[in-house]
């Protein structure tokens, strides 16, 4: 059984850099929400691909399968924020 690697991992790319890549109306939000996020769960914004993470979390599937994801963080996406709020 070869193992399945997420997606969706922590990357080097700076929260800064991306806040950049967008549109100026979802960088105020962008901002926004990370000073909501990291007053929320007292820790510093990490880019999890195209999304901005906050905490991570590691979960065993019965199955075997485990791994680690973010915590909490948000994405904006065409149809606007979407916030990720994860068990752990």
């Amino acid at each position: 059984m070869s193992a399945i690697k997420n997606k969706t991992v922590p990357s080097k790319l700076p929260v800064a850099t991306y806040i950049q890549s967008l549109s100026e109306e979802d960088q105020k939000i962008t901002k926004d929400l990370i000073k909501l996020f990291t007053k929320a769960s007292n820790m510093k914004p990490v880019m999890w691909g195209n999304i901005v993470g906050f905490g991570s979390y590691h979960y065993k599937y019965e199955s075997g399968r485990e791994g680690d994801a973010l915590a909490s963080g948000f994405a904006i996406r065409k149809s606007g924020p979407t916030i990720y709020i994860m068990p752990g």
